[in-house]
């Protein structure tokens, strides 16, 4: 029996496509990608 999951995934400079991609090479079936927030990272000194 399949069982959705919901995660929440943090990324630098990715876009979602990219993460989709990613996760189906892995064998892993994406439903849904949502953008929740954006945000400018911090700038490195």
């Amino acid at each position: 029996m399949a069982v959705n999951n919901n995660y929440i995934v943090k990324v630098t400079d990715a876009k979602l496509t990219d993460v989709q991609k990613a996760l189906e090479q892995a064998g892993i079936k994406v439903r849904s990608i949502v953008e929740i927030f954006k945000e400018e990272a911090p700038s490195e000194k």
